[in-house]
């Protein structure tokens, strides 16, 4: 094991269960910020060689951390299976800056698992009147890139305002129901006002104050972890980001029945926009600051999100004239991924899953598929109404897959693919007299 310094300055050397718990630790902090399993273990892999451990195995799923150490006579097994189910960015950023010092080997475990708890008890950098109203500005941002009227874009920004208040409430039970709730609430306020208003397109003004509900990045985390062969993991996460898409349509549909409209209110259109050039590009700028306040962000970090952003809507774009617009969000997952992943290589740069999340929502997997969803359910639409929406979010994964592949491929090389191998135990493992690991085993065979 690696030898730790304390404060004292005398050197220790951390045992067994020590570690086991802070490699835990460590695997449910990166499962709660959004990473995937294999990913997890592969950083938890570099982070046991840093403390002398190479031989501890790591089994993660996304509700469950199981952590092995030892050698094959002697193994001890640490399970955790109270993952959490989500860190603030902040929360991400200050587990980033302990991962890197884990990644060297310089954290005492004890006091690493004491940083960690810390992490997990802080409190957002900014008070709930400044979340709350940065959950409105973001959804002003978005409001004006899908190109709204003047009046759905100011009712987005009230409910905006609206659900970022309801989300302040911090309740197990509630948190179950809370996306039927607020999409409930948000389309019975959308579908009262849209005819007084002259709102055309009410289904667009809904996806506004909804999207930090959208499971895209649950989803397209999911498609790339079947990828990746990680089976169990991405199929959970599927099921659960389209059930998360079913309650959401639901909570719509529940609101426009209790309205009474009509199945083609449900229909998207395209008329009444504000087709100026410069609307989406202060969208974007709106869209990053409320991120940034919402999320409670650290402040190096709106740049670096601001350049993403730019990056993955504008290869949006191009994708939706060359291609249109089903496939329009490949294009943008494939140019904005390497982006992200070099940002997060960078000494000074930002963890993925912050720079992610915000382009995952304006590259629109999520609401092109409760757009889908809401219509097939809602009016008299056919399944090539469903099956547009799911092909917008194969697309984009496909776009992670390919962009993360061919940044790993340039800045790695191939990786050969390792043989299939299982240790033997030590009562019949062969030795070689002489080596530190032989006498191990005798010794403990003596005892």
């Amino acid at each position: 094991m690696a030898e730790m310094a304390p404060e004292d300055g005398e050197l220790r050397s951390p045992d067994d269960g020590e570690l086991r718990r802070f490699f835990v630790g460590l695997a449910e902090g990166l499962t709660a910020a959004g990473e995937s399993v294999d990913r997890v273990q592969a950083i938890m892999q570099e982070v046991a060689a840093a403390y002398g451990a190479p031989e501890t195995n790591f089994a993660v799923l996304p509700t469950m951390i199981m952590v092995q150490t030892g050698e094959a006579t002697d193994t001890r097994v640490a399970i955790s299976s109270r993952v959490r189910s989500s860190l603030r960015f902040d929360q991400i950023a200050e587990l980033s800056k302990l991962l890197r010092r884990a990644r060297d080997g310089t954290v005492d475990p004890v006091e690493g698992i004491d940083e960690l708890n810390a992490i997990g008890e802080s409190t957002p950098r900014f008070g709930w009147p400044l979340r709350v109203f940065g959950h409105g500005v973001l959804t002003l941002g978005l409001a004006l890139m899908l190109f709204p009227s003047w009046q759905g874009a100011a009712i987005a920004f009230a409910l905006g305002l609206l659900v970022g208040l309801l989300k302040l409430l911090r309740s197990p039970t509630l948190a179950l129901i809370f996306p039927v709730v607020a999409a409930f609430i948000s389309s019975l306020v959308v579908f009262l006002l849209a005819d007084a208003l002259g709102i055309s397109d009410p289904l667009r003004v809904l996806i506004a104050p909804l999207v930090t509900f959208l499971p895209g990045g649950l989803l397209t985390t999911g498609t790339v972890e079947l990828a990746a062969g990680q089976m169990v993991a991405g199929t959970a996460r599927l099921v659960t980001g389209f059930v998360q898409l079913a309650l959401l349509a639901f909570g719509i549909l529940a609101a426009g029945t209790l309205v009474g409209i009509d199945g083609y209110s449900y229909m998207s259109s395209d008329s009444e926009r504000l087709y100026l050039w410069w609307v989406p590009l202060v969208g974007l700028v709106l869209f990053a600051a409320g991120n940034h306040l919402h999320f409670s962000s650290p402040p190096r970090t709106f740049s670096w999100v601001l350049l993403v952003l730019v990056v993955a809507y504008g290869g949006q774009l191009l994708g939706g004239v060359v291609f249109g617009a089903d496939l329009s969000g490949f294009f943008g997952a494939l140019l904005m991924t390497p982006l992200v992943l070099w940002i997060d290589s960078l000494r000074r740069g930002v963890p993925s899953q912050l720079t992610f999340l915000p382009a995952f929502w304006i590259l629109v997997p999520g609401s092109a598929g409760l757009i889908g969803l809401t219509e097939v359910f809602g009016a008299d639409a056919n399944d090539q109404d469903l099956s547009s929406a799911l092909t917008t979010v194969i697309a984009i994964a496909l776009g992670v897959l390919i962009g993360t592949a061919a940044y790993r491929s340039i800045r790695y090389g191939a990786q050969e693919i390792g043989n299939f191998h299982i240790d033997l135990p030590g009562v019949v493992a062969p030795l070689k007299p002489g080596t530190p690991g032989s006498w191990k085993r005798v010794f403990r065979r003596g005892q």
